[in-house]
């Protein structure tokens, strides 16, 4: 029976980073075919000026510099959206929402892959440092994994790799 116990232990935690690996793939593979026009989203960017920066002041009370910096910052991104036109808005969201869902699903696989490592670390007796090293290394799996796999694609379609739009200094 201990050997079993054993091989549904080792089962949990594969089972448990495949399915962190897998939302994050495929999450990679929907949201690189999503139409946003970031042309669009880029101008709307460059035809809003930058919120001043706050008085250095207000980091002597740094909750207070924090909520003025944050409430600036809501309000330079709800213009900018403003800004866009309404076709790329529905782009921009639609886009955003999907990501939001897929960070929700490999969220929620992420703890069920925490909670299996931690039972096979805890089964075997290892020290935490142990769990942390399986920890970040799957993680780091299921990220190389969904790049090597979307560059793989890209080659075998010729496709050139994106071109981020350059960034204005700030």
């Amino acid at each position: 029976m201990d050997a079993v116990h054993t091989i549904i232990l080792w089962v949990g935690f594969l089972g448990g980073w495949l399915l962190v690996a897998g939302p994050i793939y495929q999450a990679a593979l929907e949201l690189r075919d999503e139409e946003v026009d970031r042309e669009a989203i880029g101008r709307a960017h460059e035809s809003v000026p930058e919120p001043r920066p706050i008085s250095p002041w207000w980091w002597l009370l740094p909750p207070v510099a924090y909520l003025k910096i944050r409430r600036d910052r809501t309000e330079y991104q709800r213009v900018v959206f403003d800004a866009m036109p309404i076709e790329t808005r529905r782009q921009f969201l639609g886009f955003l929402n999907k990501a939001t869902g897929w960070l929700f699903v490999a969220g929620g696989a992420a703890l069920i892959a925490l909670k299996e490592t931690w039972e096979l670390v805890e089964r075997y007796e290892w020290p935490i440092w142990v769990w942390i090293v399986l920890v970040v290394v799957m993680a780091a799996g299921s990220v190389v994994n969904t790049a090597v796999r979307m560059a793989n694609t890209g080659r075998q379609l010729g496709e050139q790799p994106p071109q981020r739009p350059e960034r204005r200094p700030r």
